[in-house]
């Protein structure tokens, strides 16, 4: 090979299209996943795609078998040691999220669905602080804090740790997903920081881990929709035609992996006009009979909308 090749080849650049597609289905905030959960629907963009959102349809479709619909781009990942392997060219990951309603979530016999606090179970609050948090993550965060070399990198870590994960008496803030995930990946307590390694005993915590970058993407897409949830109404892309307010509320709930406060939310919901109702009742929620809602796409067209304002209990 010529040393021009060669040359060529060690700067050469690759782009990876990922896509975090997710629906809300029984109950639970679910991502699509292929290769047995471990990795989310991705592909090398080339020269055959027209754009990059149509190489990235082409690869979901090809290895889920689903459609995309509303998708938005989410970041560009360009780390060196994204890929955790011994890859000579460089690869960025391009990521989108996309959204789909509960009756189009199906899957493959190479894909399916996962809730994603199967990835991050400590981020689930809707039953109060998961015991994982209290019970695993401080000590182990306070251990990996007091490892440091000199008193102010042991403040400094200990700060951080307290911030991201709500821990001596600060609030719990459900949008700091990524900032966890890194954080948990600076202490060496996820599967992904130990690869290429050539020994560790390093004692990991739960959470299925994903390929490569894959779950610090999906905690950037989770991060993202918590945080759209409460400014613009993208949550109704997730929901069926028709709903009840409750099933509504339980949907943002599971986004959000906290509790919301009934009235409140009823009251939000009814003053900006986000839905009316379709005159129809449905028995399915096992009491009286419940009302059903379907989203005013007038609204969008009526004004911008300045936001949801959901609140979002962190008692």
């Amino acid at each position: 090979m010529k040393e021009t090749e060669r040359t060529h080849e060690r700067h050469a650049v690759a782009a990876d299209l990922i896509a975090v597609l997710v629906a809300v289905t029984n109950g639970q905030p679910s991502v699509l996943t292929i290769q047995q959960a471990s990795a989310l629907p991705s592909g090398p963009f080339e020269l055959s795609h027209r754009s990059l959102q149509s190489g990235l349809r082409d690869w979901v479709e090809q290895q889920t078998g689903h459609p995309l619909g509303y998708i938005e781009q989410l970041y560009t990942f360009a780390d060196r040691d994204r890929t955790g392997g011994e890859r000579t060219q460089r690869v960025i990951s391009i990521s989108y999220l996309g959204l789909t309603r509960e009756d189009q979530a199906y899957g493959s016999n190479q894909s399916g669905w996962r809730s994603w606090y199967d990835y991050f179970p400590w981020e689930d609050h809707r039953a109060g602080t998961p015991p994982i948090l209290s019970e695993v993550l401080a000590p182990r965060l306070r251990l990996w804090a007091d490892e440091a070399d000199d008193m102010e990198t042991r403040r400094d870590r200990w700060q951080r740790a307290s911030i991201a994960f709500g821990l001596d008496e600060r609030g719990w803030n459900e949008e700091f997903v990524l900032q966890r995930y890194e954080l948990l990946f600076e202490a060496a307590l996820v599967e992904e920081a130990l690869r290429g390694r050539k020994s560790s005993n390093a004692q990991l915590i739960a959470g299925r881990s994903m390929i490569a970058d894959h779950r610090r993407i999906l905690a950037t897409g989770i991060a993202r929709l918590r945080t759209k949830i409460k400014y613009r109404p993208v949550v109704f892309e997730l929901m069926p035609p028709v709903f009840t307010l409750l099933q509504l509320q339980r949907a943002v709930e599971a986004l959000a992996g906290l509790l919301v406060h009934k009235q409140n939310f009823r009251r939000l919901i009814e003053q900006q006009d986000l839905v009316e109702e379709t005159g129809e009742t449905t028995s399915d929620t096992g009491g009286r009979p419940a009302k059903l809602f379907r989203f005013r796409h007038a609204v969008l067209a009526e004004q911008t909308v300045a936001g949801t304002k959901l609140p979002l209990s962190r008692t």
